[in-house]
């Protein structure tokens, strides 16, 4: 059974992955934390508080700090044109959702989960890097104690989403990202090499829901707006799946083809928030990737199994 913290920022492909992880039986949720991107913090964290209620889903929510790891950054621009006025496809989430937060903040709840079950847990994260950055600065420690870290963010041997260098989870907080990607832990990062080859078409989409009314019902909704905006970006009439593809990996990691090498994250400039590998296998005089553990890119992926697994564990 695999122990995950799910770092999220609900978000429309944020509720189909966390809709992923509560139904896959191999999965044990043990927590969500909050981060800002898809919408702000408040946002974002009133978001998962109403999936947790509506799908009945037992893990504790805690929320982020809300704030770059970089104080000099500042979030302000929300992609209501991708997710929506409410981050969840403009279905009118109730302003407020009477369920509590886990009082410790996001950062703190990591930190103490992973020390009280150590070698057991699963980070998987799919917005901005910040909460496991904040968890990293206050205590150095738990690196050596999390099973594996999987990111959905970056882009390698592709163009980004946000600017033609930088992928948007990753360029969001660029400071905490290398931070992560740095650390000595074993990261595996899912980015736009592969998830762009992942797509939910509305019809697919609806004929999940046929088989699984109570749950997909809700994602139905939640993702026709995702879908309007993907339209211009894919070939059939369907959304992206970014973040169920680092769910995925955790329990299919042999659908995806890796790469091996320390990673750096660029901040500032014009290639803000850009990922760059010096990949294990090749060579090059003294530099700024020298003596940093080595991290797993995925640059393959086999798109047709990881979306009938996707679809077969949405349904259950």
């Amino acid at each position: 059974m695999h122990k995950v913290i799910f770092d999220t920022d609900p978000g429309v492909d944020d509720a189909m992955a966390l809709l992923f992880l509560h139904n896959h039986p191999e999965i044990d949720l043990i927590g969500i934390t909050t981060v800002f991107g898809n919408a702000a913090i408040e946002t974002t964290t009133r978001n998962a508080l109403f999936l947790k209620r509506e799908w009945g889903i037992a893990a504790p929510v805690a929320r982020g700090e809300g704030k770059t790891y970089n104080p000099m950054r500042n979030p302000i621009d929300w992609p209501v044109m991708i997710h929506g006025h409410d981050g969840l496809g403009n279905i009118d989430v109730p302003d407020t959702i009477d369920l509590p937060l886990d009082p410790r903040p996001a950062h703190r709840f990591i930190i103490e989960t992973v020390r009280a079950n150590p070698g057991e847990v699963t980070l998987i994260a799919v917005g901005r890097m910040s909460n496991l950055a904040y968890a990293l600065k206050e205590d150095p420690g738990i690196a050596g104690l999390v099973k594996q870290v999987i990111i959905m963010g970056g882009a390698f041997d592709v163009p980004g989403n946000i600017t033609p260098a930088a992928e948007a989870n990753i360029h969001g907080d660029p400071e905490a990202a290398d931070a992560v990607m740095t650390a000595p832990w074993k990261v595996v990062v899912v980015g736009l090499d592969v998830t762009m080859k992942t797509v939910m078409t509305r019809k697919r989409l609806a004929d999940l829901t046929e088989r699984n009314g109570r749950h997909l019902k809700l994602l139905s909704g939640i993702s026709q707006f995702y879908i309007d905006f993907y339209g211009q970006h894919v070939e059939d009439e369907g959304m992206v799946v970014h973040d169920s593809c680092a769910c995925i990996y955790l329990v299919a990691p042999e659908l995806f083809t890796t790469r091996p090498g320390a990673i750096r994250v660029v901040a500032g400039g014009i290639a803000d928030g850009q990922t760059i590998q010096k990949p294990d296998a090749r060579k090059f005089p003294p530099g700024n990737w020298d003596d940093l553990p080595s991290q797993h890119a995925c640059i393959g992926i086999d798109a047709e199994k990881v979306m009938a697994l996707l679809g077969e564990t949405l349904a259950r």
